[in-house]
Order: C-alpha cells, then sequence, then structure tokens
C-alpha cells in the first residue's frame, strides 16, 4: 500500500511540475518573449548556483566544527596523536582544494551565464598551469603519503622488548584473548587442536603454553607497550578500537600484529568524557556474517600497579580445565614414544 501511495506522489509531483512549466511559457508568449530561448531561468539558475555554494561552504563549517559533530572521539594512544594529526593534516589540505575548486566552478557558471552579444573565448591549452596543477599535488600527496607510511611502520614494527603481550583471537561471533603466565611466553597453536573445549587451538602440551590464562575481559597497562598477537578462526575480522586508533584485520592462517601504548586509564577517560560508565571496546568492523553485530568485548586500561595486580590474580587456563590437561598427559608425545618402544619398534625420541 505505502509504494503505491509513494508512486501516486511521485506521479502527482511531476503533473505539477509540467504544468508550472506550461504556465511559464504561456506567460512568457503574454509578455512577447516568446523567442528568447533563455527568458529569466538563465539568470535564475546563476544566482541559484552562488546561494547554493555560499550557503553550502558555511554549513559545512557549521556541522564540522560545532557540537554537531558526534564522529571524533578523544584520543588515548601515544601513535594516535600522530595519526590524528595526519589526519586533519591531510583533512585541511583536501578541504581547501575541494572549496577553491568548486568555488570556481559555480562561480564561473555565474560569471558566464548565456548572454545576448557574450561569446566564449576560445581557450584551449596552457603549458603552465597543466605543471601546475599536475607537480603541486603529486608533491602534496607524496608527503602524505610518506607520512603516513612512515607512521604505520613503526606501529607495525617489532615491538620493544618489555611489551606486555596479548593474543587476540576473533571467530564467529566473539573475541578471546589470551595472555602469557609467569613465564612470560605464549604457548604456541595449531588450528588442529581447535575444538569446543579449545577454541583457540593452544598446544599445551608445550611448557610455554602451560601458565597461559584466557580472561573474560581484555586488560591492558596504561603508558606501557602492548603488544597484540592477532588471529582468526573462520573469516577476516578487523581488530577496530576507535579511542585508541587501531586497527588491523585478522586473518585466517596469517596471524598480524600491532603495538601501542595507551595513555589514558579507563578512569581518565570517564573524568574527560564526564561519563562514569565509559568503557574502552573492541569491536569488528569487517561484515563477518549475520551475527556481526555481537563481536564487542570490553577492554579495561588500568594503571600499571592495578594491571599487575589483575594479572597476578589470574589462573592458567588448564588449572581450570583439569580434564583436558589429563588428556593432554594421557596421549603427550613422550608417552607415545614409551610405548612404541616398549613393542620393540625402533624409535625417534628427539622431540
Amino acid at each position: 500500500m505505502m509504494n503505491i501511495v509513494i508512486l501516486l506522489a511521485v506521479v502527482l509531483i511531476v503533473a505539477i511540475l509540467v504544468t508550472i512549466f506550461r504556465a511559464h511559457t504561456l506567460v512568457q508568449v503574454v509578455r512577447g518573449k516568446e523567442g528568447d530561448p533563455m527568458g529569466t531561468s538563465n539568470k535564475v539558475n546563476g544566482a541559484l548556483f552562488m546561494v547554493f555554494l555560499i550557503l553550502g561552504t558555511v554549513l559545512f563549517f557549521v556541522y564540522s566544527y560545532t557540537e554537531f559533530d558526534r564522529y571524533t572521539v578523544p584520543v588515548a594512544s601515544e601513535h594516535g596523536k600522530i595519526t590524528f594529526n595526519l589526519f586533519w593534516i591531510t583533512t585541511a589540505i583536501t578541504t581547501a582544494v575541494f572549496i577553491l575548486t568548486n568555488a570556481a566552478l559555480f562561480y564561473f557558471a555565474w560569471k558566464y551565464r548565456h548572454k545576448e552579444g557574450q561569446k566564449a573565448h576560445f581557450y584551449p591549452h596552457n603549458n603552465t598551469l597543466e605543471m601546475i596543477w599536475t607537480f603541486i599535488p603529486a608533491i602534496v600527496l607524496a608527503l602524505l603519503v610518506f607520512s603516513g607510511w612512515k607512521a604505520w611502520v613503526k606501529i607495525t614494527d617489532t615491538a620493544p622488548a618489555n611489551a606486555e603481550v596479548v593474543e587476540i583471537f576473533g571467530y564467529q561471533y566473539a573475541w578471546a584473548s589470551r595472555y602469557p603466565g609467569p613465564d612470560g611466553k605464549l604457548g604456541p597453536f595449531d588450528y588442529k587442536l581447535i575444538d569446543s573445549d579449545n577454541r583457540l587451538g593452544v598446544d599445551f602440551s608445550n611448557p610455554n603454553a602451560k601458565d597461559d590464562f584466557i580472561p573474560r575481559e581484555i586488560h591492558i597497562p596504561k603508558g606501557e607497550p602492548v603488544l597484540l598477537k592477532i588471529r582468526a578462526r573462520d573469516v577476516i575480522h578487523s581488530v577496530y578500537m576507535p579511542h585508541f586508533r587501531l586497527q588491523m584485520n585478522a586473518v585466517p592462517g596469517m596471524p598480524t600484529q600491532f603495538w601501542f601504548v595507551p595513555t589514558k586509564s579507563t578512569a581518565d577517560m570517564a573524568l574527560e568524557t564526564g561519563n562514569p560508565d565509559f568503557q574502552y571496546e573492541l569491536v569488528c568492523n569487517k561484515i563477518c556474517g549475520k551475527a556481526h553485530f555481537s563481536m564487542r568485548a570490553i577492554v579495561v586500561v588500568d594503571e600499571k600497579e592495578d594491571y599487575e595486580k589483575w594479572k597476578a590474580e589470574q589462573k592458567s587456563w588448564l588449572s581450570k580445565n583439569p580434564d583436558y590437561l589429563v588428556n593432554i598427559e594421557s596421549t603427550s608425545p613422550v608417552q607415545v614414544a614409551v610405548e612404541e618402544n616398549v613393542s620393540g619398534e625402533e624409535v625417534n625420541t628427539s622431540l
């Protein structure tokens, strides 16, 4: 029913516009201007171009630099300040070029509108202008690209030796995180080990994995480098933390990483935003399936002391799943080697 109403409304509007045009034509005939191919509409359209230019520019700046802009969130990382500055420098340059070119476009449409007795000037080519609008944009874009590349290389390069390591694992449709235990080393993983219990596919038979813990919340320390080791189980997801200006794809079969330094704790940001319930969040900004909207995890930025206290309170995943540990020990490579040796077969025990 609604589609029929919309269709009738469109037909009615078109009929009204046609009627107005015909009435305008009749008025021109009565005034004796039926021979004028332009009439007054040419001047009106030229004036409207200028009105649209001025009004559109004013509204653009009002929307961008007043309280109407709700899209910019506070920066909470060291590299975030760099990328944020690069963003605004790029925005300033492209906005200036956009305004200048469109101002010229609309002004020329008004300035050189049709006038009786006015003849267009033939101006086919100008080498100087060609050089200006080719080389200047090329140089500016090269500088912007180099600045962005320099910042990107730094945050994807080798993390500092004292960085806190956190593994982020994406799967349809949630996030999981894993931390190294007291040994400071994450255990290896193998996708073949993924099951209903071991959803990250961690090789818990490896000594480095036995003390790894998998918490419900993601905690990171303020003012310390944090290295995210990123994996995905099924499809491409994307690790996105807007306040840290952090984004990195999680690709199945191709681990990625991203390191950064948080500069504001959750409590600091709650004070800055005036929101006592403020929470950092990790979301997926790849459309990864029908429940993509549910891929959200809370990220807590603690002061260094609070982070160490929280970390010390965590228990290893195996200590919470003793049955899984029993299964691993009963089928460990060493045990298999012993059994095969007892059977009289030659065994290579260099594991």
